[in-house]
């Protein structure tokens, strides 16, 4: 494999973990995920990945159910360690590396987060799976891949939706949406699109972390991303 990018950070939604049935873990889904990571791995690119918990638990939703925001937030967090240890599982069941990094101390669940142990595990091989978010509160899991990306030097950010690309309006629900190609990270911000909050969104422009958003759902597609293809919405 020819790859474009030697270290990815792939940003997943615990939402399409949840495939079909949306909510929980869909193990056909997992699995399908774990292979498309394991292939571009066995190429020889370094992958971390930040997923996160919206299939089991979103903070902001049980904060409007009247959850206390913190709690809220918190019970979000330990979903994220739940769906990372579950992609480390199905990953090594596909008998590629992986370890599992938290960004609160949950030893012996994961290592404690540090960026030169994710860089280590990445150069030796493993695949990083960073849970947890930033490890705080009213901090969502596009800031903590956007901090994340940024943290262990990642080329890109890549973020995999059930949707191919960024649109003028949801395609979902509007037929007459148009895709862009690429989209500069202040066009995001002036049309107001829905594509990460404005936290990771200005995080990524002032680092210079380019981000791809594509649709992950479909097997195969992580590599064309990865090999170059132009499937998805470059942001920079």
């Amino acid at each position: 494999m020819r790859s474009k990018y030697n270290r990815v950070l792939l940003k997943l939604s615990g939402e399409s973990l949840a495939g079909a049935k949306g909510t929980g873990i869909d193990t056909v889904r997992l699995g399908e995920y774990a292979r498309q990571i394991k292939e571009i791995a066995a190429g020889g690119v370094q992958v971390a990945i930040v997923i996160g918990g919206g299939n089991i638990f979103r903070g902001l939703s049980g904060a409007a159910k009247g959850f206390d925001r913190v709690k809220g937030d918190q019970m979000g967090m330990l979903a994220t360690v739940i769906n990372s240890l579950a992609l480390s599982s199905a990953l090594e069941a596909e008998g590629q590396p992986a370890k599992v990094f938290t960004a609160i101390n949950m030893f012996p669940v994961g290592e404690h987060y540090s960026k030169w142990k994710a860089i280590e595990a990445l150069k030796a091989g493993a695949v990083a799976i960073i849970a947890g978010g930033t490890g705080n509160p009213f901090f969502t899991t596009d800031t903590g891949s956007a901090l994340r990306g940024i943290e262990v030097e990642a080329d890109v950010m890549l973020k995999g939706t059930r949707v191919d690309g960024i649109y003028t309006a949801d395609p979902e629900k509007d037929p007459t949406a148009t895709k862009f190609n690429e989209i500069t990270y202040d066009e995001v911000y002036t049309r107001g699109l829905k594509v990460m909050d404005l936290t990771a969104t200005a995080l990524c422009k002032e680092n210079g972390l380019p981000i791809v958003v594509f649709d992950m759902d479909t097997p195969g597609n992580l590599a064309k991303v990865i090999t170059g293809e132009p499937i998805g919405t470059l942001v920079y």
